[in-house]
C-alpha cells in the first residue's frame, strides 16, 4: 500500500512538472538552437519622379507601385513618393538616385541623353520598336542587361516600369502634305525626334508640359507633340490646333523606368528585391494597358464631340523622316562608342523582330481589313 502511494506521488509530480513547462509564456527573445530570433528590419525609402503631382497614369502608376510593395512586404518596405519638384527638380531625378539622396526614382531614360546618349534606346527612338518589341528586347533579348551595364558607372540599377504605347504624331495648325511643309516649322518636340525635324528644316523647341498649350495658342510654336489622345485631350490641345496627325514616328513605344540606387538595392534582403522586381513588371503592364484603354475613349470624344481632324502623315513625309532618322542615328553612333554598341544590338533585335511581326501581328491586322 505504501509502495503504491509512493509511485502515485511520483507520477503526479512528473505530470505537474510537464504541464507547468508547457504553459510557460513564450519569450520573443528566445532562441532556436543557438540562433536568436530577431524582428525583420523595416526600410523607409524615398522615391522621386519626373511627373507632376497627380499626373494620370504616370504618377498614378508610381503611387500604385509604392502601395503594392508596402502591402506585399507586409510593411517591411515603405516608400514615400514625391512628384517632380516636391523634393528635387523633375529632371534631377537621375542625379538624386545616383548620389544616394533618395533610394528610388521614376522617369524616362531619354531624359538623361545629355549624360548617357545610349540611354535613349531604353526609352524610345524614332521609327524604333513598339511596346511589344521593347518588352521582348528588354526582358528576353538582352536589352535589360545592356541597360544595366550603361547605368552601372552611375550607381543606378534600372527596371522597365511603364510604356506609353505608340504616341500620336502631334497637333499642327496647318496641314502637312509634303516634306516642304516641315521647313521653318516651329514644333515642340524633344530628343532625337527634334534632331530629325531639324534635319528636315524645322525648328525643334523644348517646352515643359505646362507651357505647351499657351505657346501653341499664341503662335509661339506651330505644332506640338505631347503623348496620346487621353493626355492631349486633358491638356486642351484640340482648342489650339486643328489637325491631329498620326502615327507618332518619333515615339513608337516609350518605355518608362524605375531606377534604384545600387547601395540601397544591395541593402535589401532577397525577398524584398524580388517584390520590387515583380511589382515593376506589374506596373509596366498596368501603365501600358491604361494608356491603351483611355486613348480609345479620348480619341472617340475628340472626333465626335470636338470634331478634330485626325490625319495620317503622307507616305512621302514618313519616308523622308525615316531616312533622316537613319542619318541622325549614324551620326550619333560616330560620336559615342557606347551609343554605337547599344545601337547595333538594338538594330539587330529590331530587324529580327520585324521579320516575325510581319507574319504575326501585321499579317493578322491585314487579314481583319474588309
Amino acid at each position: 500500500m505504501i509502495q503504491h502511494r509512493i509511485i502515485y506521488g511520483l507520477l503526479l509530480v512528473t505530470t505537474i512538472t510537464i504541464m507547468t513547462s508547457c504553459n510557460q509564456p513564450t519569450n520573443s527573445n528566445s532562441t532556436v538552437g543557438s540562433e536568436p530570433v530577431t524582428p525583420a528590419k523595416t526600410f523607409h525609402w524615398k522615391m522621386v519622379t519626373t511627373w507632376p503631382p497627380n499626373f494620370p497614369v504616370f504618377q498614378e502608376g508610381v503611387m500604385q507601385f509604392a502601395n503594392d510593395i508596402e502591402t506585399m512586404s507586409d510593411g517591411q518596405l515603405q516608400i514615400q513618393v514625391y512628384a517632380g519638384g516636391e523634393l528635387v527638380p523633375a529632371l534631377q531625378t537621375f542625379d538624386a538616385v545616383s548620389q544616394g539622396t533618395v533610394q528610388m526614382g521614376h522617369g524616362a531614360a531619354y531624359y538623361w541623353a545629355g549624360k548617357i546618349p545610349a540611354a535613349q534606346f531604353m526609352s524610345t527612338v524614332p521609327f524604333g520598336m513598339t511596346a511589344k518589341g521593347m518588352n521582348a528586347w528588354l526582358y528576353s533579348g538582352g536589352g535589360l542587361e545592356l541597360w544595366r551595364e550603361i547605368y552601372k558607372p552611375f550607381n543606378v540599377i534600372p527596371f522597365p516600369a511603364g510604356n506609353s504605347g505608340v504616341q500620336m504624331g502631334g497637333w499642327f495648325k496647318k496641314k502637312i502634305t509634303t516634306v516642304a511643309d516641315l521647313k521653318g516649322l516651329k514644333m515642340r518636340i524633344p530628343g532625337l525626334g527634334g534632331k530629325v525635324l531639324a534635319k528636315a528644316g524645322g525648328t525643334p523647341i523644348l517646352l515643359a508640359g505646362g507651357e505647351v498649350y499657351t505657346a501653341l495658342e499664341r503662335g509661339a510654336i506651330d505644332a506640338t507633340e505631347w503623348v496620346g489622345p487621353y493626355h492631349d485631350q486633358r491638356l486642351g490641345l484640340y482648342q489650339a490646333a486643328q489637325y491631329y496627325y498620326y502615327p507618332g514616328w518619333h515615339e513608337p513605344g516609350t518605355t518608362l523606368e524605375l531606377i534604384v540606387n545600387t547601395q540601397a538595392w544591395e541593402s535589401l534582403p532577397t525577398d524584398l528585391q524580388r517584390i520590387v522586381e515583380v511589382t515593376a513588371r506589374s506596373t509596366n503592364q498596368w501603365m501600358f494597358s491604361q494608356f491603351e484603354a483611355l486613348n480609345i475613349k479620348a480619341l472617340k470624344e475628340l472626333t465626335e464631340q470636338h470634331h478634330v481632324k485626325i490625319l495620317p502623315f503622307p507616305p512621302e513625309v514618313l519616308k523622308e523622316l525615316k531616312r533622316l532618322t537613319a542619318a541622325t542615328l549614324a551620326e550619333e553612333a560616330q560620336q559615342d562608342e557606347t551609343f554605337n554598341q547599344v545601337y547595333q544590338a538594338y538594330q539587330r533585335f529590331q530587324t529580327d523582330y520585324a521579320t516575325w511581326n510581319a507574319i504575326a501581328d501585321e499579317a493578322y491586322a491585314h487579314a481583319l481589313q474588309p
